[in-house]
């Protein structure tokens, strides 16, 4: 176990002058094979160094983000190793799993020419990350999508106006379905507004998980004083 002394050395050889989140490739350690690439902060590596464990900075979930937290599918850092310009780091690991988000051992399966993937994926994703998350991607993933084969990449490409026209019918016929009572027309419009509503959020580039933490923020506070607090803003 480092001591923090000698972690604190180690940090203070990355370049963060540069900025402040640090490019990380991650690499099998058994056979070289290039798995993902991600970013972490000071902090993130700090936690990588002292568990052994990747630690990531999520850009999109705006937050640390430990690989694996969610899936069970940990990355055991084997070597650490930084490039000439002390701006970018390759992590040599271990990986329990896959190590990406679609289900596959890679997130590199896709070809730039053709859009063809090279990979089928091993695990069931909803099963790993939940069916939010799991819709959520697919999501950003329809963006570069046929517009003419794929209704969300359609109605992606058409914009704010499309897509918020949308939320706002599919938030009328859920609240009409609520006032006439029927259970099964309820959860059948309140499936479609959550996936409208994350096509928005998709289009946007705002993770569903940045609402959890918003919800987890507001979680113990009572709804008038949280409110009061954003009025008084």
């Amino acid at each position: 176990m480092k001591s923090k002394e000698s972690i604190d050395k180690i940090l203070d050889r990355v370049d963060w002058e540069k900025s402040e989140l640090l490019p990380v490739i991650v690499q099998d350690v058994n056979n070289n094979e290039i798995l993902m690439m991600a970013y972490m902060n000071r902090e993130s590596l700090r936690l990588s160094l002292e568990t052994g464990l990747a630690h990531y900075y999520s850009r999109s979930r705006q937050r640390l983000w430990k690989k694996g937290e969610s899936s069970n599918h940990l990355q055991h850092i084997k070597e650490f190793l930084i490039d000439c310009d002390n701006d970018t780091l390759l992590i040599k690991i271990i990986q329990d799993g896959v190590a990406c988000h679609t289900g596959r051992r890679s997130c590199f399966f896709t070809k730039l020419d053709s859009g063809e993937s090279t990979m089928d994926a091993e695990v069931d994703t909803a099963a790993m990350y939940g069916i939010i998350d799991e819709l959520y991607h697919t999501i950003l993933e329809r963006k570069n999508a046929d517009p003419e084969k794929s209704w969300t990449a359609k109605l992606l490409s058409k914009g704010d106006n499309a897509i918020l026209k949308k939320v706002v019918e599919e938030a009328g016929e859920f609240s009409f379905a609520v006032k006439d009572g029927n259970e099964g027309e309820i959860i059948h419009e309140a499936a479609d507004l959550t996936y409208h509503v994350l096509v928005a959020l998709g289009h946007k580039n705002i993770s569903p998980d940045r609402i959890k933490q918003e919800l987890a923020r507001r979680f113990g506070t009572s709804g008038i004083t949280e409110k009061e607090s954003r009025l008084q803003k």
